[in-house]
């Protein structure tokens, strides 16, 4: 990271209210452990390593029993607030805690194994654009449309172009409030944040990301954190 270059003040929204039905794990995907801390202590973690990131915001379940075992319940930097039945009333609740930041990034609990330099060079869009944009990593493979309902490939589709969303996304703060309020209002279909954005006619900026940013959303995903981690973990310690 470049430490000469200067950042405005950052805080992070981290949803964190789902089960992960998908992992089939007896807790939230985001309480699992890895290298002895849960995933979301690993994501939260890799936020407040940078400084410019001031605050963390999470959101939890009402239900949530779990958050308030963690060290990380008793770090000034980390608040909590209730979380929504979606990503996005969830992320929406974060922000309306939010009174003193220009900027915002959103962050999933479960994507332990950001870089620093990542989220440098994202943050550095808060000198040069007006809308914000993601982290993400060009599509690589082959692409297929399969038919509707019928789980057979209908054609390819080309990959030049496409990304994968990964997080952080960092946006003007009012702004992703206004767009969020306008899709959820709208019943529009938001999967994160940057779709709000889309959706009231934005275009955020594509900002290319390590692939190893991964998101922990099925068992197999678990190895897979846990040696990225570990490679990270090991350069720090260099």
């Amino acid at each position: 990271m470049n430490t000469a270059v200067s950042f405005p003040d950052i805080i992070a929204v981290v949803p964190a209210a789902g089960i992960g039905s998908r992992m089939l794990a007896a807790c939230p995907k985001q309480y699992l452990s890895v290298n002895g801390k849960t995933l979301l202590e690993h994501s939260i973690a890799a936020l407040l390593a940078h400084p410019a990131v001031k605050q963390v915001i999470v959101a939890l379940s009402p239900d949530d029993h779990y958050f308030a075992t963690l060290p990380l319940a008793d770090d000034p930097r980390v608040r909590r607030v209730t979380g929504g039945g979606e990503r996005a009333d969830s992320v929406l609740a974060g922000l309306q805690a939010i009174t003193l930041a220009d900027w915002v990034l959103v962050h999933d609990a479960a994507r332990p194994c950001l870089h620093i330099d990542d989220l440098s060079r994202l943050l550095a869009l808060t000198a040069t654009s007006k809308v914000g944009g993601i982290l993400a990593a060009p599509v690589r493979d082959t692409m297929k449309r399969a038919i509707v309902g019928a789980g057979t490939i209908q054609h390819s589709v080309a990959r030049e172009d496409l990304w994968h969303a990964l997080t952080p996304q960092l946006f003007p703060l009012e702004l992703l409030r206004s767009c969020l309020q306008q899709a959820l209002a709208a019943g529009a279909t938001v999967t994160d944040e940057a779709s709000a954005l889309e959706y009231c006619g934005y275009h955020p900026e594509l900002v290319s990301g390590r692939s190893d940013n991964l998101k922990v959303t099925r068992p197999e995903d678990l190895a897979l954190a846990q040696f990225y981690l570990t490679q990270i973990n090991s350069k720090e310690n260099a």
